[in-house]
């Protein structure tokens, strides 16, 4: 009587151990094909370059090349989004800009940002700021707010897609400058600087995916969004220094899909570590004033159960939760 359950016991340890030999196994040999990463933003910008030369390292420390597609809009969430149907293997990634820590306040979905990702690394963030066109009657940041007092509404800006770091940020601005504008959204920083040198628009909220046409004197920057001064725009003052307390750097990284093996993001976390600190890399991030800026898989996590909960405070403060 008693040897049917010790026989039960041993076949379901020996089916555990299996599957955990047959865990270790995948993980050992990962990666046996090409890598997906999937990025929130069109090919050209900032983004797309500076994760393009991050993904050409990984691919040679991986030994299987690391692919990037581009899928912008909505805000910049549809890569996480994509890894809901992503098998969690190892072969889908996803860029996780901030904007998808918001996700939930302002949108009806079916998943949970912190608990159905598995963080893998975060790289690096954006240096933004706020520029017009080199022919703008606004020469100062105070020349900007004037105009916006007198004409409630009618100053025209352009962001890199709504509820975005930059769209959000800028309405904070205007919240404490006491002005409304009016904002028009784009997929992406090529986008968005073509209309601000066609003269489509009267100011653009961005990264520093500007910098080319501030230096070859087609754009103007009005301020910055970092701690201190950027190096590369040394007269335009930061947000601080104009009487706002607001620091945004947006902080973006790697997730793949929930239940990916640790085997596999601990493989994929040291591949993407160690390329993050190839000089090709930092170089690239050089180009925008962008740092790299390291967090390992805990710490990421640990950023995205902050995260959520800090922008659950901002989207309440602008007035656009979605309805309940």
């Amino acid at each position: 009587m008693q040897r049917r359950p010790l026989l039960q016991t041993a076949a379901a340890l020996a089916i555990s151990l299996a599957g955990a030999w047959g865990a270790l196994a995948h993980a050992q040999n990962f990666p046996v094909k090409p890598v997906k990463l999937v990025i929130a933003f069109p090919a050209g910008g900032p983004t797309d370059i500076t994760m393009r030369s991050l993904a050409d390292n990984a691919s040679k420390i991986l030994g299987q090349v690391v692919i990037v597609e581009n899928k912008p809009g909505a805000g910049g969430t549809l890569p996480a989004q994509q890894l809901q149907s992503a098998q969690a293997d190892g072969y889908t990634l996803a860029q996780i800009p901030l904007g998808v820590f918001r996700l939930g306040y302002t949108t009806k979905i079916n998943w949970d940002p912190v608990k159905d990702i598995s963080y893998v690394i975060n790289v690096t963030g954006y240096a933004f700021g706020i520029v017009v066109p080199a022919d703008s009657p606004f020469k100062t940041w105070a020349d900007f707010v004037a105009y916006a007092k007198a004409n409630p509404g009618k100053l025209t800006y352009g962001s890199t897609g709504t509820l975005t770091s930059p769209h959000l940020t800028t309405e904070l601005i205007a919240q404490k400058a006491g002005i409304e504008l009016q904002h028009v959204p784009y997929k992406g920083s090529a986008d968005l600087t073509l209309a601000l040198i066609s003269g489509q628009l009267m100011a653009g909220a961005d990264s520093t995916g500007f910098a080319p046409q501030v230096e070859a004197g087609k754009l103007r920057v009005l301020n910055t969004w970092g701690e201190k001064r950027l190096d590369k725009f040394p007269n335009a003052p930061t947000l601080k220094e104009l009487g706002y307390d607001i620091v945004q750097n947006s902080p973006f990284g790697i997730g793949a899909p929930k239940g990916t093996p640790p085997e596999v993001v601990k493989r994929l976390h040291d591949a993407f570590k160690k390329a993050m600190e190839e000089p090709s890399y930092v170089a690239a991030l050089a180009r925008y004033d962008m740092l790299p800026n390291y967090m390992s898989s805990a710490q990421y996590t640990q950023f995205a159960q902050e995260t959520v909960l800090r922008e659950k405070v901002l989207i309440g403060k602008l007035g656009l939760a979605k309805p309940n």
